[in-house]
């Protein structure tokens, strides 16, 4: 892995890496931790919602049937944790490895968010043990700004969440950059008055798109804590617990009407 790309090849994989494979032709990235054995522990939208709760493993379409490993596929109901084998998890996509550590002048030439951050990440024994936690317990519901796929890696790595995930994005160097880059780009048209050159406003531009993508890594901000994955698996059973209890209030008061 380098400056120009973090591809890596698969006899290079440990347990506890983090990784993910570009989908779409380079749209999007999708994230994971690899655990060993050929297994990578993945957050994505849930699918069939309407299927039977007594099944634990579920597939969204004969493509996610593999032919390999029976339990590839394994999820635990209503939840969007998934493990998947390597191949399953790559759909022949390329391989590419996180980094974790980089200095700021490094973070800042990744042009593209979700390559690397400058929080330190924990022993390999704490990222498994967070992941296969979290593959029973879930992760939340998803949401592609504030709770995705590089936010469940991020976690599993580091143990770091926002105190206050209510406003802004989450953890997620790509959610960064889909926010940073129009927003660099109506902060700096005032330039355009004072710049002359369009070469000059690009620069501008880039500058503050970088700079807004390193204000929101969770190794620089300030609002970041450690949390336990038990404790955070608590905390999202009380959130659907609470959930489930406005839903039956609203029904309640829905039927007092009719």
């Amino acid at each position: 892995m380098g400056l120009l790309t973090n591809k890596m090849e698969r006899e290079e994989l440990k347990p506890g890496d983090h990784i993910y494979t570009y989908r779409a032709i380079f749209a999007y990235s999708h994230h994971g931790i690899f655990v060993g054995g050929s297994k990578v522990v993945h957050f994505r939208p849930e699918h069939n919602p309407m299927e039977s709760s007594s099944s634990s493993i579920s597939s969204s379409s004969s493509d996610d049937i593999c032919s390999i490993f029976p339990d590839c596929g394994f999820r635990q109901p209503d939840s969007g944790v998934v493990l998947s084998c390597l191949d399953c998890f790559l759909k022949n996509g390329s391989l590419y490895g996180f980094e974790y550590g980089v200095s700021p002048s490094v973070f800042l030439t990744k042009v593209r968010g979700g390559t690397c951050t400058t929080a330190q990440p924990d022993p390999t024994d704490s990222v498994i043990h967070r992941a296969m936690y979290l593959l029973q317990n879930g992760f939340g519901n998803y949401d592609i700004f504030k709770n995705n796929c590089e936010d469940f890696a991020l976690y599993c790595k580091t143990g770091l969440l926002i105190m206050d995930k209510l406003g802004g994005v989450g953890r997620s160097g790509q959610a960064s950059s889909i926010v940073g880059a129009p927003l660099a780009a109506l902060l700096s048209s005032p330039f355009k008055l004072l710049i002359p050159s369009p070469i000059g406003v690009a620069t501008v531009t880039a500058g503050m798109y970088c700079m807004s993508r390193y204000a929101t890594d969770i190794g620089v901000r300030s609002d970041v804590i450690k949390v336990s994955v038990e404790d955070l698996a608590l905390n999202l059973d009380l959130k659907t617990i609470e959930q489930g209890g406005e839903e039956e209030e609203e029904d309640s008061d829905t039927d007092y009407v009719r």
